[in-house]
């Protein structure tokens, strides 16, 4: 039987201007002048069984439970969920959701009611094109190539000779936004770890950028939102640190201080410059939500001090917001006047610096394992966002839950 339906519409009373508002919350709020929101008392939901959040009128789903889902899937005991908070988990047009972790393959729900359909068994590191709704961008040793997972047709677009082991990413790999662009790291037949980006629409290959020089060892090399850059993260001397290269292989920024900022995403700041944003661990804005210029490395504080674990911008159709995933026990979080006032809970972010949010969820998600994190992701339009959370229960099994935000025109989620 399918679930009720998800669609609820919320009326609103001009067409010039489109809230974010989950239904329920009618007003932005701004970070000065917010307080702390404790969660209301909500029991597990029901797989599949939507309820309203009683804190703040949306819809949420829970969308994985332990055991046979049906269509073959299945999901493992201690954790079943979307594969990351950088990682897009739905497909262009939100009609497919990738379950990546904990689940007997590829698994793939529908993008709307999360009933399961099919799944797949592939070794490649695979994303999601940003246009295409039918195909996945997918890396594995000498091969760059398009894949169709509902029909499992492949489609070839680089065989690379003279290197191996190449990554997309690894592990944090994403198109530019336009679907056209990828960066991936390997080893050249000389030994030398490289980088290097490839156009998929030309079919052309990026010099090498020899990242095998850079001191430290290896971390992620992923393409900017419009393909302009190559940001390789480098571990030196117990500090994660990233290099800025344009997509020739020119040496345009190092960040030498340590996670200034990581664990977050890029994407294209409100005056057309690329970014990446996520959470510094330096001085002198450490454990604050930052923006970086790739093009200069100016950082601009967004949020302060506080427990935001992850960043995700893959809402790539509203590129003016960022989805923050916090931790923290609220207790202690009360005791601290000067933290961003937020604890297990998800939050929408303006990335232009003036402080607008939107609480999206409490997670009731209790620290345990990094499988118990929240990494919370939103669709490519924002009208969805995936999360992860325990209920509760350290040790417990971690589901996925889909918090759904509807709208009159059903075309927008997150206002510019």
């Amino acid at each position: 039987m399918s679930p009720p339906s998800l669609y609820t519409r919320v009326g609103l009373a001009g067409a010039a201007v489109v809230l974010l508002a989950l239904a329920g919350i009618a007003v932005a709020q701004t970070l000065t002048k917010a307080n702390l929101a404790l969660a209301s008392s909500l029991n597990l939901p029901d797989y599949l069984v939507p309820v309203t959040d009683p804190d703040t009128g949306a819809t949420i789903v829970r969308i994985t439970t332990p055991g046979p889902l049906g269509a073959g899937l299945a999901c493992q005991r201690a954790y079943c969920t979307h594969r990351y908070s950088s990682a897009q988990a739905w497909n262009a047009d939100q009609t497919l959701l990738l379950i990546a972790n904990g689940c007997n393959g590829f698994c793939f729900l529908d993008g709307r009611t999360y009933a399961p359909l099919f799944r797949r068994q592939r070794e490649d590191e695979c994303e999601w094109h940003p246009l295409d709704p039918e195909r996945m961008i997918c890396v594995i040793g000498r091969k760059i190539s398009l894949w169709t997972p509902r029909t499992n047709a492949e489609e070839i677009m680089l065989m690379a000779e003279g290197y191996r082991g190449l990554q997309f990413g690894p592990g944090k790999g994403n198109p530019s936004r336009d679907g056209r662009r990828v960066a991936v790291r390997g080893t050249r037949a000389d030994g030398m770890i490289v980088a290097f980006a490839y156009d998929l629409v030309t079919r052309q290959k990026f010099p090498d950028i020899e990242v095998g020089k850079l001191p430290g060892r290896d971390g992620v090399c992923e393409i900017s939102s419009l393909g302009s850059y190559i940001r390789c993260s480098r571990w030196v001397d117990g500090k994660d640190e990233a290099f800025i290269f344009t997509v020739a292989g020119d040496l345009v920024q190092s960040w030498t201080e340590h996670h200034r900022p990581s664990h977050g995403d890029m994407t294209v700041d409100t005056d057309g410059r690329e970014i990446y944003v996520g959470i510094s661990k330096s001085d002198p804005d450490i454990y604050q939500v930052i923006k970086r210029r790739l093009d200069d490395g100016m950082v601009t504080a967004l949020a302060p001090r506080g427990e935001a674990s992850h960043a995700s911008t893959r809402a790539i159709h509203r590129p003016g917001w960022v989805i923050l995933s916090y931790g923290g026990d609220p207790s202690e979080i009360a005791q601290l006047p000067t933290f961003a006032p937020f604890a297990r809970e998800v939050i929408a972010l303006r990335v232009d610096g003036s402080g607008e949010f939107r609480r999206i969820a409490h997670t009731r998600n209790v620290p345990h394992n990094y499988w118990s994190e929240t990494h919370a992701s939103p669709s490519p339009d924002g009208s969805q966002v995936i999360w992860s959370s325990n209920w509760g229960v350290p040790g417990g099994p971690v589901f996925d839950f889909v918090t759904r935000l509807d709208y009159a025109d059903q075309t927008s989620s997150l206002s510019r």
